[in-house]
């Protein structure tokens, strides 16, 4: 199946109980038949709570981020862990996507599913049967291709056993570690170049690069991650002397790849300055909480902040609520708690009330705290609540806001709600 049609089929799965916050009079309907209805989000029978996205803000920041990584040279696979919507990983290839980052095999499926040819997985990958599919996707599809992490000599040897038989082998780029007691990675130089020879003593990897995490470094600030970043370019120099990328045929490129949300700006500083390699460098960003941006860690940790006259990303998020208690003047209820709201990075931030119609912001109003299903508002004499009203609250980290939502209404901003995305956790 193409990747059009597995998309398209999308459009034709059923709606039902499965997916909270979609008209209960839609039950029946198929997606494609509920966007072709274009609902309004406030009017056309949705129940609350909801999780709707911006179509203009979703279409700005993928424009945004495909200009910027044009402008500095760098290719760019977006971490698709962040939403896990084929719809969105298929807009991000058209806005110019290398190819979709991922971080463990059940991710890699989904996209192949959806027809994802370049897939960058993140994670170094031990288990013989997750390891035996790849090899079976990659001996089945030519133009798939696949590269993973390696960072530690027994997982080489894991890998190896798992891949015997396999027909191509499998692209690795050996992770450097952020620093001691940061997570993942090959915490030393010599520890790199050990992992680089064990992959040269195999017949079913073949090492095409480095790669790394600067999100890991400890009390990260510029200096920091730049140092960190310089390493990193500084291990790729030594492995290509060493002649460890001599597997790559000819035209092939050398991979070097970083790049979260939080510190891009410095990547494609140090990346703009990496040295002439004995091939071609793909400079691989990774970047992907952007699609949807947020209301909070990464507004306030966005490196626009620090470049401004580069633009700036949109939150895209809001999760639209309803007033269920009133029980004192200080104090409110809304209908949405952690089983609809990301909360590991910061709390939903009130950004707005509608009534009868009329929308104003939410002064007065602040979430204090997240019960299972309910949000506990804390209000001032100046916030006009009544039961019944609906909140827009923003959200702090996409990534663990999609995960709470199998079917998201895209609306644009009079509210028409055009299409709906798929997500896959």
């Amino acid at each position: 199946m193409s990747s059009t049609e597995a998309l398209a089929r999308l459009a034709e799965e059923r709606v039902d109980h499965r997916f909270k916050g979609l008209p209960p009079d839609a039950g029946g309907l198929t997606v494609g038949e509920l966007a072709a209805e274009r609902r309004d989000l406030f009017t056309g029978g949705f129940a609350t709570p909801v999780l709707a996205l911006s179509a203009e803000r979703l279409e700005h920041n993928l424009r945004l981020m495909e200009t910027y990584a044009r402008r500095h040279g760098l290719a760019f696979a977006p971490h698709g862990k962040t939403c896990m919507a084929p719809q969105l990983f298929r807009r991000q290839i058209e806005h110019g996507a290398w190819g979709i980052t991922l971080a463990v095999p059940h991710q890699v499926r989904v996209a192949r599913a959806f027809g994802i040819e370049r897939i960058f997985l993140a994670n170094e990958v031990v288990d013989a049967a997750a390891l035996r599919w790849i090899a079976s996707e990659l001996d089945a599809d030519p133009s798939f291709r696949l590269v993973a992490y390696v960072d530690s000599v027994s997982g080489v040897r894991l890998m190896d056993e798992a891949l015997r038989g396999a027909s191509r082998p499998l692209d690795v780029v050996v992770e450097l570690a952020a620093g001691e007691g940061a997570r993942t990675g090959v915490r030393t130089e010599a520890g790199c170049a050990a992992v680089a020879d064990a992959v040269a003593a195999t017949g079913t990897l073949r090492l095409v690069g480095v790669a790394g995490y600067e999100g890991e470094v400890p009390h990260a600030d510029p200096e920091r991650v730049r140092g960190w970043l310089d390493r990193l370019v500084s291990v790729a120099v030594d492995l290509d002397k060493a002649g460890r990328f001599a597997g790559l045929e000819e035209g092939e490129e050398i991979i070097v790849s970083a790049g979260g949300s939080a510190w891009f700006d410095v990547v494609a500083d140090v990346f703009g300055r990496i040295p002439e390699l004995s091939r071609p460098v793909l400079k691989l960003l990774r970047s992907g909480a952007y699609v949807s941006h947020d209301d909070g860690h990464y507004r306030e940790r966005t490196p626009f902040n620090r470049v401004p006259e580069e633009g700036a990303l949109e939150p895209a998020f809001r999760l639209w609520t309803q007033v269920v208690s009133r029980p004192s003047p200080e104090q409110a209820f809304v209908n949405a708690g952690k089983r609809d709201a990301a909360y590991d990075l910061g709390l939903p931030i009130a950004q707005v009330v509608r009534r009868g119609g009329t929308e104003r912001p939410a002064t007065g109003v602040s979430v204090t705290a997240l019960s299972d299903q309910h949000a506990w508002l804390r209000t001032t004499p100046e916030a006009d609540l009544e039961v019944g009203d609906w909140v827009g609250l923003g959200l702090s980290h996409p990534c663990t806001s999609f995960d709470k939502w199998q079917l998201i209404p895209v609306a644009e901003a009079d509210g028409t709600v055009v299409d709906y995305l798929r997500t896959f956790f």
